[in-house]
């Protein structure tokens, strides 16, 4: 959507929120977002907000919407931002394409994410208290006043390895693993790191995601690799 269409629809709208109050509303489940952060996407042209005639952004709903999937495809998938773009470009073209790597299509991950209590994690999970309990102590999962899908789904296989009988702390090790990871993408993003300025931080954050990606393409290899000399 281009910056006119942007600004034509401001007249009239209700409920259009500031980039401070977007950060309120989404910082609890995507703590990494920042204002040069939303500002770089928009720069990228994957969101676009109203402006006052004095220039200020605006977001409404579906600006949120769209926040929230960008944010999650690169969260959840790992996916750079021109496949997001190229995904994005199907919805806005009245498409349902696949969500890359697999998934159900795009509208239905449009709906606004899920926040769950210790309580509502516990029943949607089916997992025990002392399960998410032993989790945490791993730190497997953070502690959190409300957890997200991501949350979910890990206490979910937590529940289904424990029938197999790995428990989370035979799984202690993994968080190891993502430090040592971690430190590689740290290492990768040294140059954009020592410039102070929004946009360096913005295209640092989206390289990270890459990296992140990549490193799980190695990793899910060796796995599978390993698998085969089981079977054999």
């Amino acid at each position: 959507m281009s910056a006119s269409s942007a600004q034509a629809r401001l007249p009239g709208a209700t409920s259009l929120l500031s980039i401070g109050q977007v950060l309120a509303r989404m910082t609890p489940e995507f703590p990494d977002l920042t204002p040069s952060k939303l500002r770089f996407l928009e720069e990228q042209g994957l969101v676009s907000p109203a402006r006052t005639e004095s220039g200020y952004r605006k977001f409404n709903g579906g600006d949120l919407d769209r926040l929230r999937l960008i944010l999650s495809m690169q969260r959840d998938h790992y996916l750079p931002l021109k496949v997001i773009r190229a995904y994005l470009d199907d919805l806005d073209a009245g498409l349902s394409p696949v969500l890359p790597g697999g998934g159900a299509p795009g509208p239905s991950m449009l709906v606004i994410a899920r926040r769950f209590t210790r309580e509502d994690l516990l029943r949607e999970s089916g997992a025990s208290s002392t399960l998410l309990h032993d989790a945490v102590t791993a730190s497997i999962i953070v502690p959190a006043e409300h957890y997200g899908d991501d949350a979910l789904r890990v206490l979910r296989a937590l529940v289904d390895l424990q029938r197999s009988g790995i428990e989370p702390r035979h799984l202690r090790g993994f968080r190891g693993a993502a430090e040592r990871e971690l430190g590689l993408i740290e290492s990768a993003l040294v140059p954009l790191a020592r410039r102070k300025d929004a946009s360096s931080r913005a295209k640092a954050a989206e390289m990270a995601v890459e990296i992140a990606g990549q490193l799980e393409v190695i990793r899910g290899s060796l796995i599978r690799s390993a698998l085969g000399r089981l079977t054999k």
